[in-house]
């Protein structure tokens, strides 16, 4: 196990501390604070950090655990562990150094989940001081109580980074006093540290008040005599603390704060001209606060006697020709002034709508739907709005004006952006309806009322025009594709939104187009590419000017890296989108394209605003690779280059390592059950994040059920588990399981994956395939004669099969199953394809086949025969006769799968001749310097390099056309691979002498494996007679 997860979030590197976990054990858990019978007038505020001023990581540490199967309380328990004496108080002491913690802590963490865990992560954390957010309610309060003149003062549980400074992520000019465990020697609930920080403040306990988290520290600050509030929320514990203190510590209008200096303007002008406009004659000043919310133009909170107003202005400096149009908000307004009324009422920044009922997030958005819905009704001509904008063509227009805006802004090369900017004018909606669009509409610029759930005002029209109504749809569904850690605004993507009483963006969408009587969009995905692209080119206008000073929000640094992300999400709908086209093409309409090896789609032609770019970059936060060819693992996305180094160190640490003892297993009696060993290590997997990584983005585009990789990305983590006989299974990427979970996830019902497919991916099941039969030559899959007979309400299986790969596995419950319901049938549709659990009466293995002697246990290879099968009807895979397409489905990223598998053998059977020529003496002189080992080194390095481009080339061209415009590429990659790899091999055998032949090393097994896959999925003469086909087809 890993704990990288855990202590690599950005909100847990800004909370790390002991003194911040709240579900340490502690008395009094009841008591909510303890208060001193003085009634003294209070002079300071005392605030902890961690679980006060920032995130407490308990929580998440409880949720990491769980979701990465370990033990609950493990780090809980070992930070606790030894009490005062125990490692992490002494590390807070400054009495260890962090390299003994970090050896004590994996050792405590190890015993108490009973596992090795590693804490690279954690190491990682202490060592990098990061800037954070605190809670704004808290920074705020700390404004308002130093405002009244009284003092503020930080007392905490820290430690040393390595570098000689405290973890002390907070800006210190807060407080009068800072006190840190780690520079004092002692730590809470020490009554020592409490009264150093009172001796500092120079204050009596009477006049201070402390909040803290935790039970223990509370009751030794309240033995001394100081008043403590317990913090279990922040906002909590803020309005209590007012009460105590007698004076507001928020400001009175919402989500505003004093004027950011880079915003000022100049207040007396402005009351002068106000003044003279209102007609306002009583005194008094004028109030200016800035609105927190918004990342362009700077909106204000004006108060000026008995008026309440806003105001919106465009930001300072140069800005982009067209952008920040708040001229434009007049028409709305009604006024050609942009001082607009104030209205009160609640404006909800987070979608999940946190401390409502379902039934009131559900009026929420219901609301929402339908005032967007008015928006779009609005009759154009009996508003004399007919001439707000150009009618037709909006989304050319935009994606044009964006495309320029985001090249006026740019500051580095954005693979995804360049594709968007290709892809988008290519792709463009061939019918629109005009209405008056907002532009910017979501729920956080809609102002509700706080009783009925009415909407009030929408707010923010600079972007509003004449246009194309689905795009207002699609942008108000951007946040239910975004994390809810996202940092500008939280999201709905991993919210359980049936729990949370929030409809999906379906469900949202059939709802608009239920209110508005109109039918559902097809390119859907289309507008949630291009709503994406837009936003991702707004963060980058923010971005570049936040690098001036002229961004209105405070976040706004953090836009540039958030451009990257939005438009890998962009892409990532562009390329359902492209699938989706893809399969409505009539299948006799074939892709006209060349078959060279190229970087990018060939139907996309370059198009004005493109600019070329390289196929990867460090900067990309995700699918950088995507629809690009990528030759080696550097050139992958960083998200997926940190998946292949991590694959590739838990092979090195823990596979290779355990090979000789599986292979023992498989020699052994206990051969045909399966090896602890490796179930030890699938956990293992599974709790580093290293599970199921083999389902291309294309089947599962939602990545409910895999990790959502290209297959040219998977392509290089599949050669990675092809070096050992032992790794596919152990991170649930083997076959034939691999085949049949995507059979499911492509084509299964709703109950066959419940019962099926959750149970293979959670690794608790294997699966068998059972197609090929001993009378027929089943490469021709229509060659098939087992039947299947509709009987009673049931489907009645009589076959006989072999070479059934895994079927004799203890593990092995289910049996997709290929034979003819209609034999009279047109050719490819008599064949059907049925679930048929393993413990169905009728089902007897006949015998295990042998592969070159070697038995593969505990899988292996059966015959089986199959008479009298009685199935139910709901077990039939997409319909009678669909067999045939849904083995060809299968088929695809199968064989790709195999044939990176080799290339990962191949490389570690010429390392392992390396190896072996380096280290043997022949004739008198190492083999390494005879002319034959040397020639049969490097012609297995040309022939690894050459079968491996036309492995990705295959993949490659499934990601950006398909499977079926791949057909060419996986019968060519088919011929080649298995071939290769038995060259290799041979030779690396060779190399070995007899000792190759023998199961001391895995290179006769390595052997067996390429050899067989010569007739598996296809002999060879099937894919040389389908290339030719096709050759001499593009040759005409």
């Amino acid at each position: 196990m890993c704990i990288r997860w855990l202590l690599g979030s950005s909100q847990l590197q800004r909370a790390w501390r002991a003194a911040s976990l709240k579900h340490l054990p502690y008395g009094h858990q009841g008591t909510r604070r303890w208060r001193h019978s003085g009634g003294s007038t209070y002079r300071a505020v005392i605030f902890d950090m961690g679980g006060v001023l920032i995130p407490s990581p308990g929580k998440m540490a409880a949720e990491w655990e769980v979701r990465n199967h370990i033990p609950s309380g493990t780090v809980l328990k070992a930070l606790s562990s030894g009490g005062e004496n125990g490692p992490w108080m002494k590390f807070m002491r400054a009495e260890i150094t962090i390299e003994d913690f970090l050896q004590e802590f994996r050792k405590l963490c190890s015993e108490i989940s009973k596992t090795d865990m590693s804490v690279d992560f954690f190491s990682f954390l202490l060592t990098n001081e990061q800037v954070v957010k605190q809670f704004p309610v808290m920074t705020e309060a700390i404004t308002q109580i130093r405002a009244k003149g009284l003092q503020t003062a930080l007392l905490s549980n820290n430690f040393f980074l390595p570098n000689g400074k405290s973890f002390l992520p907070l800006d210190r000019k807060q407080f009068d006093v800072v006190v840190e465990s780690c520079l004092e020697g002692i730590c809470k609930p020490d009554p020592r540290i409490y009264k150093l920080c009172l001796e500092r403040l120079g204050r009596k306990p009477s006049e201070c008040i402390l909040l803290e988290d935790l039970g223990p520290n509370l009751k030794a600050a309240a033995s001394l005599g100081i008043h403590t509030i317990k913090v279990n929320d922040p906002e909590t514990a803020v309005k209590e603390l007012k009460t105590l203190l007698g004076f507001t510590l928020r400001t009175v209008v919402p989500n505003t704060r004093p004027v950011r200096k880079t915003m000022e303007i100049p207040k007396d002008s402005l009351e002068k001209y106000l003044r003279d406009l209102l007609g306002i004659q009583t005194t008094g000043p004028l109030e200016l606060l800035q609105f927190d919310h918004g990342q362009s133009n700077p909106t204000y909170y004006i108060k000026l006697a008995n008026q309440q107003m806003v105001l919106r202005k465009k930001p300072p400096g140069t800005l982009l020709p067209s952008a920040h149009a708040v001229e434009r908000e007049f028409r709305i307004v009604g006024t050609p002034f942009y001082v607009m009324e104030y209205c009160s009422g609640l404006t909800y920044k987070d979608p999940s709508l946190p401390g409502l009922e379902p039934s009131q997030r559900q009026a929420i958005y219901t609301a929402m739907n339908r005032v967007l819905c008015k928006i779009h009704s609005v009759d154009l001509k009996a508003t004399g709005l007919e001439d707000y904008g150009k009618h037709g063509d909006y989304i050319t227009r935009q994606v044009q004006t964006w495309i320029k805006q985001y090249r006026a802004t740019e500051t580095s090369t954005i693979p995804a952006m360049e594709r968007l900017i290709e892809w988008l004018p290519l792709h463009l909606p061939s019918q629109q309806r005009t209405t008056v669009v907002h532009g910017d509409f979501r729920l956080d610029n809609l102002l509700f009322h706080p009783e009925t759930n009415e909407v009030l005002a929408v707010l923010d029209w600079e972007l509003s025009t004449l246009g194309d109504p689905l795009a207002d749809v699609a942008y108000s569904c951007l946040a239910h594709y975004l994390p809810s850690s996202f940092p500008i605004q939280p999201g709905l993507g991993d919210c359980d939104l049936t729990k949370l009483g929030i409809p999906t963006a379906e469900e949202y969408f059939r709802m608009y187009c239920l209110h508005m009587g109109i039918p559902p969009t097809e390119n859907w995905n289309f507008y949630m590419a291009f709503s994406f692209f837009r936003i991702a080119a707004i963060l980058q206008g923010v971005y570049k000017r936040s690098l001036t000073g002229q961004a209105s929000s405070a976040t706004a640094e953090q836009s540039g890296k958030l451009t990257e992300f939005m438009s890998n999400l962009a892409w990532d709908f562009a390329v359902k989108e492209g699938f989706r086209v893809f399969k409505e093409m009539p299948p006799t309409k074939p892709l006209t394209r060349s078959h060279h090896t190229w970087a990018r789609p060939q139907f996309l032609p370059r198009t004005l605003g493109r600019r070329s770019y390289v196929t990867s970059t460090d900067s990309s936060p995700a699918h950088a690779s995507k629809g690009a060819l990528v030759f080696s693992p550097e050139g992958l996305s960083p998200p997926v280059r940190e998946v292949y180094q991590r694959l590739k160190q838990f092979i090195e640490r823990h596979v290779y390592p355990a090979e000789p003892e599986l292979q023992s297993h498989q020699a052994s009696a206990e051969r045909w059950t399966p090896s602890p060993l490796v179930e030890d290590l699938k956990e293992k997997a599974k709790a580093e994040g290293l599970w199921n990584l083999f389902l291309p983005i294309e089947t599962d585009p939602e990545r409910k059920y895999g990790a959502g990789l290209t297959n040219v990305e998977y392509a290089h983590l599949c050669e990675l588990m092809g070096t050992s006989l032992y790794a596919p299974e152990i991170f649930n990427c083997s076959a034939p399981d691999t085949g049949n979970m995507e059979v499911l996830v492509r084509y299964g019902t709703e109950e066959q994956k419940a019962r099926w497919l959750t149970p293979l991916l959670e690794g608790k099941a294997r699966s068998c395939f059972a197609m090929t039969e001993p009378q027929v030559a089943s490469s021709d899959a229509t060659n098939i004669e087992s039947s299947i007979r509709e009987e009673d309400g049931f489907y009645v299986i009589n076959g006989h099969k072999w070479w059934i790969s895994g079927i004799l596995d203890p593990r092995c419950q289910l049996c997709v199953f290929m034979g003819k319901t209609d034999p009279h049938a047109p050719r490819h549709q008599q064949q059907s394809v049925l679930l048929v659990p393993m413990d169905t009466p009728g089902i007897k293995i006949i015998r295990p086949l042998t592969v070159y002697g070697l038995e593969d246990a505990p899988g292996g290879h059966g015959e089986v025969l199959f008479e009298k099968v009685r199935v139910p009807k709901e077990n039939m895979v997409l319909g009678p006769g669909r067999g045939f397409e849904i083995a060809q489905g299968r088929l695809g990223p199968g064989r790709i799968h195999h044939c990176m598998r080799l290339i990962g053998c191949s490389e570690r059977a010429l390392a392992l001749m390396k190896a072996r020529a380096k280290s043997r003496v022949a004739f008198g002189k190492p083999l390494v310097e005879q002319g034959t080992i040397l020639a049969d080194i490097a012609q297995s390095r040309v022939e690894i390099e050459q079968a491996r481009l036309l492995v990705l080339k295959a993949a490659h061209v499934m990601d950006v056309a398909g499977n079926k415009a791949a057909a060419l590429d996986i019968a060519m990659i088919k011929m080649v691979a298995p071939s290769m790899a038995s060259r290799v091999i041979d030779r690396a055998i060779q190399a070995f002498g007899a000792a190759g032949l023998s199961n001391d090393f895995p290179l006769a097994q390595f052997f067996a494996g390429a050899r067989a896959l010569r007739f598996a999925d296809g002999p060879d003469e099937v894919h040389r007679a389908a290339v030719a086909k096709m050759e001499l087809k593009h040759g005409l």
